[in-house]
């Protein structure tokens, strides 16, 4: 069985070699915030299908992969020649809709950012029905049994809803900035550890906010992207610095820790995220940082001098051991300097002096935090973990923010 998806027209040139333009919307009526693109049973539809077919992860984006490529082959070349490291980035992505399908405001907020930010792959409107027809097939050959029209109707309708998040937001993206910008890289310093200090100053002006995350290809491995915070708040002269560890097989880390040197030209995405001081409501601020975790965390304490100290801001760093605590001395040399931020340092697998133990029991220990707007940043069981800590101790989930757990940001590669 073959499905088809029908999208509005959009401005964007037809490839040669793809599925010719849609005619028209499965729902041209729909506003582009949608208030409920599912019902309840439609979404208990989806949600039952899927579980089916989650053990087959694996074995199930390898398929999708194959006849995307085999019934559209112009769009391999939209994706990196190595698939392996992501192979199942895209299928992922798609099938988040299940996560977010009863939070609207989330699920529109997510697409429309990922429409955003698929515009440096060179995405086009006319690419989303190829997908969505693999994407359809995929789920009708694993599901089986759990498989049946209205369950078709079900995830026809929420890719399609979807699918216009994300053209609308592209189009609307491209007319006020580019997809992606050029950045040369004029400071670079190993803070050791397998970690460098990487400074670029993008070619055009690149806005964003202090505590936000921007995609990197670097020039030795085209196409693939990842992602690191930015470790300062805007600059006058326009520059970003990130924090970069270099991980076991990681190609794109690899490259820029120990390959790229001044003078060399990087690609950025758009910036991405909303863990940012304006997201905040009180004027006392909780924030916490593991690992490289630090560069959103020193971009947002940059923010609150920049902005005249007008928070408090209690920080607490952790790591496993003291020689992992980095960044921890020019934390300190800024809270010498300024009355409205402390520092606390705990390391969970050495026997010191000072705080010992995990970074989510240290908080619960200095807690409770509930007159505290929270920023955790770090590894995604650290900040899993906080996160529960913290909430069972009285503070407001919506009072603690971070990174979506679904971007690499938060995922150990």
């Amino acid at each position: 069985m073959k499905f088809r998806f029908a999208l509005p027209g959009s401005r964007h040139a037809r490839p040669s070699g793809e599925a010719p333009a849609p005619a028209e919307s499965l729902f041209a009526g729909m506003p582009r915030t949608v208030e409920a693109p599912l019902s309840d049973h439609e979404t208990d539809l989806i949600r039952t299908s899927l579980s089916v077919i989650e053990p087959l992860a694996g074995e199930i984006t390898v398929y999708f992969h194959a006849i995307l490529f085999a019934r559209h082959p112009g769009l391999r070349s939209v994706f990196p020649p190595d698939m392996d490291p992501q192979r199942d980035r895209l299928l992922r992505a798609l099938l988040r809709i299940v996560d977010l399908v009863d939070d609207p405001e989330n699920l529109v907020r997510f697409y429309e950012q990922l429409g955003r930010d698929h515009r440096k792959f060179g995405t086009l409107a006319a690419h989303f029905p190829a997908v969505g027809e693999c994407l359809l097939d995929t789920l009708a050959r694993y599901a089986g049994s759990a498989w049946a029209p209205e369950t078709a109707a079900a995830w026809t309708k929420a890719y399609d809803a979807v699918a216009r998040m994300m053209i609308g937001a592209a189009e609307r993206d491209e007319a006020v900035r580019p997809a992606a910008w050029a950045a040369t890289v004029v400071h670079r310093f190993s803070r050791g550890h397998g970690i460098a200090e990487i400074t670029v100053r993008p070619h055009e002006t690149y806005e964003y906010a202090a505590g936000q995350y921007v995609s990197i290809e670097t020039p030795w491995w085209p196409k693939r992207w990842r992602y690191y915070s930015v470790a300062n708040a805007p600059r006058e002269d326009g520059t970003l610095t990130f924090h970069v560890r270099a991980v076991d097989g990681g190609t794109v880390s690899g490259a820029l820790v120990h390959r790229a040197s001044v003078g060399d030209v990087i690609r950025l995405g758009p910036p991405m995220g909303d863990m940012v001081l304006d997201a905040a409501g009180h004027r006392e601020l909780l924030f916490a940082a593991g690992g490289t975790g630090l560069a959103p965390i020193r971009a947002l304490i940059e923010e609150v001098d920049r902005r005249g100290g007008r928070h408090n801001v209690q920080l607490f760093l952790g790591a496993r051991t003291v020689a992992e605590l980095y960044g921890l001395d020019e934390m300190l040399r800024l809270a010498q300097r300024h009355h409205w931020l402390t520092v606390k340092s705990a390391v969970s697998h050495e026997q010191i002096p000072g705080i010992r133990g995990a970074l989510p029991d240290v908080l619960a220990e200095y807690g409770p935090w509930y007159e505290h707007d929270v920023f955790l940043s770090g590894p995604a069981q650290m900040v899993a973990s906080a996160r529960q800590v913290l909430t069972l101790n009285g503070t407001a989930p919506h009072r603690i923010h971070h990174d979506p757990f679904g971007t690499p940001v938060l995922s150990a590669p």
